[in-house]
């Protein structure tokens, strides 16, 4: 079941970022003229939120392999496929696995009551979630205060003939 859950949200945010991709690429396309630095930062704020989420769910999409692998029953299903990687001593003492969601990973766990990573997601992953994130909050927030000052809010698009 953890499976199902993991494919469907991996799709959804597939399709989030590619949403947010394309919005970006709609903003940045649709400025003409001479621009100013802060015109810049909501487009910004959906390209780099859009590539994070699309980070998260590369992860996510490693797990849910890693699960589908770890769920597959039969013949030396025992440990499961990804612990095996930290070698036969450590995979012997595995007694089952949970996923961690933020950070995104496959956890092995021993029955001593430890738990240890395995190498299922690629390492980039979660330090490139954390970057463009927070890179995406920052330019989020720089466009609102960058909206306000204008006299303006900043969540309308003036380009569409709203405002204040």
């Amino acid at each position: 079941m953890q499976f199902l859950v993991l494919l469907i949200a991996s799709l959804a945010g597939f399709i989030t970022a590619a949403v947010l991709g394309v919005r970006g690429l709609m903003a940045v396309f649709r400025r003409t003229g001479r621009i100013e630095g802060a015109v810049w930062l909501r487009p910004a704020a959906l390209l780099v939120g859009g590539a994070a989420i699309f980070m998260y769910m590369w992860g996510t999409l490693h797990v849910t392999l890693a699960v589908m692998q770890a769920e597959d029953g039969g013949t030396n299903s025992s440990p499961p496929g990804p612990c095996r990687a930290a070698g036969l001593d450590k995979a012997s003492h595995v007694d089952g696995y949970r996923v961690s969601y933020l950070p995104i990973r496959f956890e092995c766990r021993l029955d001593s009551g430890g738990a240890y990573a395995s190498s299922s997601v690629p390492g980039y992953v979660n330090p490139a979630v954390a970057v463009l994130g927070l890179t995406a909050v920052t330019c989020g927030v720089l466009t609102a205060v960058a909206g306000e000052r204008a006299g303006r809010k900043p969540y309308l698009d003036s380009s569409r003939g709203h405002g204040s």
